[in-house]
Protein backbone atom coordinates (compact mmCIF):
# COMPACT_ATOMS: atom_id res chain seq x y z
CA UNK A 1 0.00 0.00 0.00
CA UNK A 2 1.49 3.34 -1.06
CA UNK A 3 0.25 6.27 1.00
CA UNK A 4 0.90 9.78 -0.31
CA UNK A 5 -0.08 13.22 0.93
CA UNK A 6 -0.04 15.29 -2.23
CA UNK A 7 3.52 14.95 -3.49
CA UNK A 8 4.87 13.66 -0.15
CA UNK A 9 5.13 10.22 1.41
CA UNK A 10 5.01 6.92 -0.44
CA UNK A 11 7.47 4.04 -0.57
CA UNK A 12 10.80 4.32 -2.33
CA UNK A 13 12.61 1.25 -1.03
CA UNK A 14 14.30 -1.89 -2.39
CA UNK A 15 11.94 -4.68 -3.41
CA UNK A 16 13.24 -6.82 -0.55
CA UNK A 17 11.57 -4.46 1.95
CA UNK A 18 8.12 -4.41 0.34
CA UNK A 19 6.97 -7.67 2.03
CA UNK A 20 8.17 -6.35 5.41
CA UNK A 21 6.28 -3.08 4.92
CA UNK A 22 3.18 -4.99 3.84
CA UNK A 23 3.46 -7.15 6.96
CA UNK A 24 3.88 -4.03 9.11
CA UNK A 25 0.86 -2.42 7.44
CA UNK A 26 -1.33 -5.47 8.11
CA UNK A 27 -0.10 -5.75 11.69
CA UNK A 28 -0.67 -2.06 12.36
CA UNK A 29 -4.24 -2.16 10.98
CA UNK A 30 -5.00 -5.24 13.06
CA UNK A 31 -3.58 -3.62 16.19
CA UNK A 32 -5.67 -0.50 15.67
CA UNK A 33 -8.81 -2.65 15.56
CA UNK A 34 -7.82 -4.70 18.62
CA UNK A 35 -8.98 -3.41 22.00
CA UNK A 36 -6.30 -5.52 23.68
CA UNK A 37 -3.56 -3.53 21.93
CA UNK A 38 -5.04 -0.22 23.08
CA UNK A 39 -5.53 -1.53 26.62
CA UNK A 40 -1.94 -2.78 26.87
CA UNK A 41 -0.55 0.48 25.52
CA UNK A 42 -2.70 2.60 27.85
CA UNK A 43 -1.57 0.50 30.81
CA UNK A 44 2.09 0.95 29.88
CA UNK A 45 1.66 4.67 29.37
CA UNK A 46 0.20 5.21 32.84
CA UNK A 47 2.08 2.66 34.97
CA UNK A 48 5.47 2.66 33.20
CA UNK A 49 5.87 5.87 31.21
CA UNK A 50 4.13 8.24 33.63
CA UNK A 51 1.33 9.70 31.51
CA UNK A 52 -0.37 12.08 31.49
CA UNK A 53 2.44 14.62 31.63
CA UNK A 54 1.46 17.99 33.16
CA UNK A 55 1.02 21.43 31.66
CA UNK A 56 3.11 24.13 33.35
CA UNK A 57 2.62 27.89 33.09
CA UNK A 58 6.01 29.57 32.58
CA UNK A 59 5.25 32.63 34.71
CA UNK A 60 8.55 34.53 34.41
CA UNK A 61 10.06 33.39 31.11
CA UNK A 62 8.18 35.84 28.84
CA UNK A 63 6.61 38.81 30.68
CA UNK A 64 3.30 39.85 29.14
CA UNK A 65 2.56 36.41 27.75
CA UNK A 66 1.04 33.22 29.09
CA UNK A 67 3.23 30.41 27.81
CA UNK A 68 2.17 26.92 28.85
CA UNK A 69 4.68 24.09 28.53
CA UNK A 70 3.63 20.54 27.68
CA UNK A 71 6.09 18.75 29.95
CA UNK A 72 7.37 15.73 28.03
CA UNK A 73 10.64 16.25 29.87
CA UNK A 74 8.88 14.59 32.82
CA UNK A 75 8.06 11.42 30.90
CA UNK A 76 10.12 8.32 31.76
CA UNK A 77 13.50 8.57 29.94
CA UNK A 78 13.14 12.36 29.78
CA UNK A 79 11.53 12.93 26.39
CA UNK A 80 8.48 12.32 24.22
CA UNK A 81 10.27 9.58 22.26
CA UNK A 82 9.04 6.91 24.70
CA UNK A 83 5.44 7.28 23.45
CA UNK A 84 6.37 5.94 20.04
CA UNK A 85 8.93 3.40 21.25
CA UNK A 86 6.44 1.73 23.58
CA UNK A 87 3.80 1.42 20.89
CA UNK A 88 6.16 0.06 18.27
CA UNK A 89 7.69 -2.41 20.72
CA UNK A 90 4.25 -3.82 21.51
CA UNK A 91 3.56 -3.97 17.77
CA UNK A 92 6.88 -5.72 17.07
CA UNK A 93 6.06 -8.41 19.62
CA UNK A 94 2.70 -8.97 17.91
CA UNK A 95 4.60 -9.44 14.63
CA UNK A 96 6.95 -12.00 16.21
CA UNK A 97 10.08 -9.85 15.88
CA UNK A 98 12.71 -10.38 18.58
CA UNK A 99 15.35 -7.94 17.33
CA UNK A 100 14.97 -4.15 17.19
CA UNK A 101 17.10 -1.77 15.16
CA UNK A 102 16.87 2.02 15.49
CA UNK A 103 18.55 5.26 14.53
CA UNK A 104 19.19 8.15 16.88
CA UNK A 105 20.52 11.70 16.72
CA UNK A 106 20.21 13.41 20.08
CA UNK A 107 20.12 9.98 21.65
CA UNK A 108 16.66 10.25 23.20
CA UNK A 109 15.05 7.91 20.68
CA UNK A 110 17.95 5.53 21.17
CA UNK A 111 17.46 5.65 24.94
CA UNK A 112 13.70 5.14 24.57
CA UNK A 113 14.27 2.19 22.23
CA UNK A 114 16.87 0.64 24.53
CA UNK A 115 14.48 1.15 27.45
CA UNK A 116 11.54 -0.67 25.87
CA UNK A 117 13.83 -3.46 24.64
CA UNK A 118 15.08 -3.93 28.20
CA UNK A 119 11.46 -3.92 29.40
CA UNK A 120 10.39 -6.62 26.93
CA UNK A 121 13.61 -8.63 26.59
CA UNK A 122 14.29 -7.71 22.96
CA UNK A 123 17.70 -7.51 21.27
CA UNK A 124 18.52 -3.87 20.55
CA UNK A 125 20.93 -2.29 18.04
CA UNK A 126 21.11 1.50 17.75
CA UNK A 127 22.99 3.37 15.01
CA UNK A 128 24.37 6.79 15.93
CA UNK A 129 26.72 9.19 14.15
CA UNK A 130 30.10 9.72 15.77
CA UNK A 131 29.52 13.49 15.97
CA UNK A 132 26.25 12.92 17.82
CA UNK A 133 27.97 10.41 20.09
CA UNK A 134 30.49 13.10 21.00
CA UNK A 135 27.76 15.66 21.72
CA UNK A 136 25.49 13.22 23.55
CA UNK A 137 27.84 11.01 25.54
CA UNK A 138 25.48 10.65 28.54
CA UNK A 139 22.83 9.10 26.29
CA UNK A 140 25.39 6.76 24.74
CA UNK A 141 26.24 5.57 28.24
CA UNK A 142 22.55 5.16 29.13
CA UNK A 143 21.94 3.00 26.07
CA UNK A 144 24.88 0.79 26.97
CA UNK A 145 23.65 0.37 30.53
CA UNK A 146 20.24 -0.64 29.17
CA UNK A 147 21.85 -3.42 27.15
CA UNK A 148 21.78 -1.89 23.67
CA UNK A 149 24.58 -2.24 21.15
CA UNK A 150 25.43 1.28 19.97
CA UNK A 151 27.00 1.21 16.49
CA UNK A 152 28.98 4.35 15.57
CA UNK A 153 28.57 5.75 12.05
CA UNK A 154 31.73 7.41 10.77
CA UNK A 155 30.92 8.75 7.29
CA UNK A 156 29.29 11.91 5.92
CA UNK A 157 28.31 14.39 8.61
CA UNK A 158 28.37 11.55 11.16
CA UNK A 159 24.91 12.56 12.38
CA UNK A 160 21.27 11.45 12.11
CA UNK A 161 21.01 11.25 8.31
CA UNK A 162 23.85 8.74 8.09
CA UNK A 163 22.65 6.82 11.17
CA UNK A 164 19.27 6.37 9.50
CA UNK A 165 20.91 5.09 6.32
CA UNK A 166 22.86 2.49 8.30
CA UNK A 167 19.77 1.37 10.22
CA UNK A 168 17.94 0.82 6.93
CA UNK A 169 20.86 -1.26 5.59
CA UNK A 170 20.73 -3.41 8.72
CA UNK A 171 16.98 -3.87 8.35
CA UNK A 172 17.34 -4.97 4.73
CA UNK A 173 19.90 -7.59 5.79
CA UNK A 174 17.93 -8.92 8.78
CA UNK A 175 14.35 -8.24 7.77
CA UNK A 176 12.94 -11.63 8.82
CA UNK A 177 13.83 -11.25 12.50
CA UNK A 178 14.08 -7.48 12.85
CA UNK A 179 11.67 -4.58 13.32
CA UNK A 180 13.00 -1.16 12.41
CA UNK A 181 11.75 1.15 15.15
CA UNK A 182 11.79 4.53 13.40
CA UNK A 183 11.69 7.40 15.87
CA UNK A 184 10.85 10.33 13.59
CA UNK A 185 8.01 11.14 11.25
CA UNK A 186 10.03 9.89 8.28
CA UNK A 187 10.50 6.78 6.20
CA UNK A 188 8.25 4.76 3.93
CA UNK A 189 4.54 4.25 4.61
CA UNK A 190 3.11 3.29 7.06
CA UNK A 191 5.82 4.66 9.39
CA UNK A 192 4.81 8.36 9.38
CA UNK A 193 1.23 7.41 10.24
CA UNK A 194 2.34 5.02 12.99
CA UNK A 195 4.55 7.68 14.58
CA UNK A 196 1.75 10.26 14.35
CA UNK A 197 -0.80 7.98 15.99
CA UNK A 198 1.55 6.96 18.79
CA UNK A 199 2.57 10.59 19.46
CA UNK A 200 -0.89 12.16 19.17
CA UNK A 201 -1.33 11.54 22.89
CA UNK A 202 0.66 14.78 23.22
CA UNK A 203 -1.91 16.89 21.41
CA UNK A 204 -4.92 15.07 22.84
CA UNK A 205 -3.75 15.60 26.41
CA UNK A 206 -2.56 19.16 25.87
CA UNK A 207 -5.86 20.24 24.30
CA UNK A 208 -7.85 19.05 27.32
CA UNK A 209 -5.33 20.46 29.77
CA UNK A 210 -5.15 23.97 28.38
CA UNK A 211 -8.94 24.19 28.15
CA UNK A 212 -9.04 23.31 31.85
CA UNK A 213 -6.19 25.66 32.81
CA UNK A 214 -6.95 28.71 30.65
CA UNK A 215 -10.62 28.22 29.88
CA UNK A 216 -10.02 28.40 26.14
CA UNK A 217 -7.81 27.15 23.35
CA UNK A 218 -4.37 28.69 22.88
CA UNK A 219 -3.87 31.35 20.24
CA UNK A 220 -0.73 29.55 19.05
CA UNK A 221 0.81 26.10 19.42
CA UNK A 222 4.58 25.95 18.93
CA UNK A 223 6.93 22.97 18.56
CA UNK A 224 10.44 22.38 17.29
CA UNK A 225 10.74 20.48 14.01
CA UNK A 226 13.57 18.13 13.12
CA UNK A 227 12.37 14.64 12.29
CA UNK A 228 8.89 15.79 13.28
CA UNK A 229 7.62 13.31 15.88
CA UNK A 230 7.11 15.86 18.66
CA UNK A 231 5.52 18.41 16.32
CA UNK A 232 3.15 16.04 14.54
CA UNK A 233 1.96 14.63 17.87
CA UNK A 234 1.32 18.02 19.46
CA UNK A 235 -0.13 19.68 16.36
CA UNK A 236 -2.54 16.84 15.60
CA UNK A 237 -4.71 17.77 18.57
CA UNK A 238 -5.34 21.26 17.14
CA UNK A 239 -5.56 20.73 13.37
CA UNK A 240 -9.33 21.20 13.39
CA UNK A 241 -9.18 24.49 15.28
CA UNK A 242 -8.87 27.26 12.72
CA UNK A 243 -8.45 29.93 15.37
CA UNK A 244 -5.25 28.26 16.62
CA UNK A 245 -2.03 29.26 14.85
CA UNK A 246 0.33 26.29 14.45
CA UNK A 247 4.04 27.17 14.38
CA UNK A 248 6.83 24.70 13.64
CA UNK A 249 10.32 26.00 14.45
CA UNK A 250 13.29 24.63 12.54
CA UNK A 251 16.96 25.16 13.27
CA UNK A 252 18.22 27.95 11.00
CA UNK A 253 20.94 25.70 9.61
CA UNK A 254 18.51 22.87 8.84
CA UNK A 255 15.44 24.70 7.59
CA UNK A 256 14.34 22.32 4.85
CA UNK A 257 10.65 23.12 5.23
CA UNK A 258 11.32 26.79 4.70
CA UNK A 259 14.11 26.61 2.11
CA UNK A 260 14.24 23.00 0.92
CA UNK A 261 12.96 21.18 -2.15
CA UNK A 262 11.00 18.00 -2.73
CA UNK A 263 13.19 14.91 -2.90
CA UNK A 264 13.43 11.28 -1.86
CA UNK A 265 15.19 10.55 1.42
CA UNK A 266 15.09 7.33 3.44
CA UNK A 267 12.26 5.74 1.53
CA UNK A 268 9.80 8.62 1.13
CA UNK A 269 9.32 11.87 -0.75
CA UNK A 270 9.79 14.80 1.58
CA UNK A 271 11.05 18.37 1.75
CA UNK A 272 14.82 18.14 1.99
CA UNK A 273 17.95 20.24 1.83
CA UNK A 274 19.52 19.45 -1.54
CA UNK A 275 21.85 20.97 -4.12
CA UNK A 276 21.00 21.69 -7.76
CA UNK A 277 21.84 18.07 -8.70
CA UNK A 278 19.45 16.70 -6.09
CA UNK A 279 22.20 15.55 -3.72
CA UNK A 280 21.23 15.80 -0.05
CA UNK A 281 23.02 18.74 1.54
CA UNK A 282 24.48 18.85 5.02
CA UNK A 283 22.40 20.38 7.80
CA UNK A 284 23.66 22.12 10.91
CA UNK A 285 22.30 22.82 14.35
CA UNK A 286 23.81 22.98 17.80
CA UNK A 287 21.00 20.54 18.64
CA UNK A 288 21.76 16.97 17.59
CA UNK A 289 18.03 16.33 17.20
CA UNK A 290 17.35 19.09 14.67
CA UNK A 291 20.11 18.55 12.09
CA UNK A 292 18.12 16.09 10.00
CA UNK A 293 17.93 17.53 6.43
CA UNK A 294 14.41 16.36 5.76
CA UNK A 295 12.45 18.67 7.81
CA UNK A 296 14.24 28.58 12.40
CA UNK A 297 15.85 29.66 15.17
CA UNK A 298 19.60 30.24 15.29
CA UNK A 299 22.00 28.52 17.67
CA UNK A 300 22.41 31.78 19.59
CA UNK A 301 18.65 32.26 20.03
CA UNK A 302 18.18 28.67 21.18
CA UNK A 303 21.02 28.98 23.69
CA UNK A 304 19.52 32.19 25.08
CA UNK A 305 16.13 30.50 25.55
CA UNK A 306 17.86 27.48 27.12
CA UNK A 307 19.57 29.75 29.65
CA UNK A 308 16.54 31.94 30.31
CA UNK A 309 14.04 29.14 30.95
CA UNK A 310 16.52 27.55 33.33
CA UNK A 311 17.03 30.76 35.30
CA UNK A 312 13.44 32.02 35.34
CA UNK A 313 11.49 28.76 35.76
CA UNK A 314 13.92 26.23 37.19
CA UNK A 315 13.39 23.99 34.15
CA UNK A 316 16.38 22.94 32.02
CA UNK A 317 15.05 22.23 28.50
CA UNK A 318 16.67 20.18 25.80
CA UNK A 319 18.22 22.26 23.04
CA UNK A 320 15.58 21.06 20.56
CA UNK A 321 12.56 22.69 22.30
CA UNK A 322 14.77 25.66 23.19
CA UNK A 323 14.37 26.61 19.51
CA UNK A 324 10.59 26.60 19.94
CA UNK A 325 10.86 28.63 23.15
CA UNK A 326 13.01 31.22 21.38
CA UNK A 327 10.33 31.83 18.77
CA UNK A 328 7.35 31.57 21.14
CA UNK A 329 8.29 34.65 23.13
CA UNK A 330 8.57 36.67 19.91
CA UNK A 331 5.07 35.85 18.63
CA UNK A 332 2.30 38.43 18.69
CA UNK A 333 -0.07 36.00 20.41
CA UNK A 334 -0.53 36.17 24.20
CA UNK A 335 -1.73 32.65 25.09
CA UNK A 336 0.75 30.12 23.71
CA UNK A 337 1.29 26.40 24.13
CA UNK A 338 4.84 25.11 23.63
CA UNK A 339 5.89 21.49 23.36
CA UNK A 340 8.74 20.96 25.83
CA UNK A 341 9.79 17.74 24.16
CA UNK A 342 12.66 16.79 26.45
CA UNK A 343 14.92 17.73 29.33
CA UNK A 344 18.36 19.24 28.95
CA UNK A 345 20.59 16.84 30.87
CA UNK A 346 21.99 15.43 27.63
CA UNK A 347 22.86 18.92 26.34
CA UNK A 348 24.60 20.41 29.37
CA UNK A 349 28.16 19.92 28.16
CA UNK A 350 27.42 21.26 24.67
CA UNK A 351 25.39 24.22 25.95
CA UNK A 352 27.88 25.20 28.63
CA UNK A 353 30.70 25.02 26.11
CA UNK A 354 28.99 27.78 24.10
CA UNK A 355 27.53 29.80 26.99
CA UNK A 356 30.81 30.25 28.90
Amino acid sequence: MTVVFGEYGGRYVPETLIPALDELERGWRAAQDDDAFSAELDHLRTTYAGRPTPLTLAERFAPGKRIYLKREDLLHTGAHKLNNALGQAVLARRLGKHRIVAETGAGQHGVATATVCARFGLECVVYMGEEDMRRQQPNVERMGLLGAEVCPVDFGTKTLKEATSEAIRDWITNVESTHYLIGSCVGPAPYPEIVRELQRVLGDEAREQILAAAGRLPEAVVACVGGGSNAIGLFYGFLGDREVRIVGVEAAGAASLGTGRVGVLHGARSSVLADEDGQIADAHSISAGLDYPGVGATDEEALAAFRDLTRTEGIIPALEPAHALARARELDEELILVGLSGRGDKDLAEALRHLT
